[in-house]
């Protein structure tokens, strides 16, 4: 894996939501960096994948109330354990699950394994909130997939914040998840 500035020279032969990624970062002016690999099926090649970027990837979770009538983007740092009751509590929301595949690709234009930020850009009628883990905010810089899984990128935080989520207009809510392995599900 190579660390590239920008979108690939050959972005015409990538998929067209990736594509989708890169002209609306390049639109907003913002910096990023970019390596391309195989899909991540292991916590090993995450860690290859973060060398490369020297960022950690964060963990995107999709999520839904009971009824599926409600759907969050969580970010969280990928080695901080998911606790659903914690996060439900936070939210006032009786039960929280994972998302199913089918409301992910209709709502983000995302496919599993491929969870990201970026997809927010493919959500104009804002029906999923974007829920960030305060931790996830602590690095100047952040990780995350161009709408697919093979390819990773590193954009500053602040570029995320400041700028592509006012554009893609989605407000976070900060969560405050902790990371204490004795808490129950």
């Amino acid at each position: 894996m190579e660390l590239y500035r920008g979108r690939p020279e050959d972005a015409a032969q990538r998929l067209e939501k990736e594509r989708r990624t890169y002209d609306l970062l390049d639109s907003l002016g913002i910096a990023y960096w970019r390596t391309d690999h195989e899909p991540a099926q292991t916590i090993a090649q995450c860690n290859d994948i973060d060398a490369v970027l020297d960022v950690v990837i964060c963990k995107n979770l999709f999520l839904c109330n009971r009824q599926e009538t409600q759907f969050y983007l969580l970010m969280m740092p990928g080695d901080k354990p998911f606790k659903t009751k914690q996060l439900s509590a936070q939210l006032g929301v009786a039960r929280l699950s994972f998302g199913k595949a089918e409301a992910m690709e209709r709502l983000l234009d995302l496919t599993p394994g491929s969870v990201s930020v970026m997809g927010l850009m493919n959500d104009p009628d804002c029906h999923v909130q974007l829920l960030i883990d305060e931790d996830v905010l602590k690095d100047p810089f952040i990780g995350c997939h161009p709408c697919i899984n093979t390819s990773s990128l590193k954009l500053a935080t602040r570029d995320l914040l400041e700028i592509y989520l006012p554009a893609v207009h989605h407000e976070p809510i900060i969560v405050h998840l902790e990371n204490l392995d004795t808490m129950e599900e």
